[in-house]
């Protein structure tokens, strides 16, 4: 049986915006620091061998709480990467005004798979990537537990796989920033074991 834990970085101020980052490199927030500190301190118990971040910083700043807490390196991997959204990536999601980007950016969030805004990714594109990382590192961790940060596209996405429904843009799923997820693969198949566990930062 092997073991992934798979955490959102903590909340950007962007997040709080409701804004949709993409590979934009946005920080994080006072309150994402902090909540990367508690998923570090509940991961702490958990015996894992390995830790993988996507290289944008957000993830990196939290797999560095993670790291430091639990006494392990950080392997980056870009294709953990949140999805690319290009020239739409700094629309705000809710009461934007209708601009060219804004009306790319929900034609993108809708469920229309393979539309695509210039050198950006459809969600079937991200759903290929995330699918072919997490069956790689299940290969690579065979009978293991690991930690992986990544950011909410690539959670849903992967929950959407495992669960058996079409990938979409549309937010149908609780996913909280640094909240404990888990997924087991087992003689060759997926399941869900934990999704937005969130005890951890009831006190933040």
């Amino acid at each position: 049986m092997t073991r992934i834990i798979l955490i959102r970085h903590g909340e950007t101020l962007w997040d709080i915006e409701k804004r949709a980052i993409g590979h934009l490199d946005i920080p994080l927030s006072d309150l994402g620091k902090k909540q990367s500190i508690a998923i570090a301190e509940r991961l702490k118990s958990i015996p894992f061998t390995h830790l993988y971040s996507s290289d944008l910083g957000r993830a990196i700043q939290t797999a560095e709480c993670i790291s430091e807490t639990c006494k392990l390196d950080i392997t980056i991997d870009p294709d953990l990467r949140e999805i690319n959204v290009n020239r739409v990536d700094a629309c705000i999601q809710y009461n934007q005004k209708q601009t060219t980007e804004s009306v790319e950016y929900q034609n993108k969030m809708e469920n229309k798979l393979d539309c695509i805004t210039p050198n950006s990714e459809t969600h079937r594109q991200r759903q290929d990537r995330i699918i072919n990382i997490m069956n790689s590192l299940a290969h690579l961790h065979a009978n293991e537990t690991i930690v992986v940060v990544s950011h909410s596209s690539i959670l849903k996405g992967f929950l959407e796989f495992v669960i058996g429904l079409e990938s979409s843009g549309e937010n149908q799923f609780p996913n909280n920033n640094a909240a404990f997820n888990s997924f087991i693969k087992e003689v060759g198949t997926w399941s869900l074991e934990t999704w937005d566990g969130v005890e951890h930062l009831k006190n933040l």
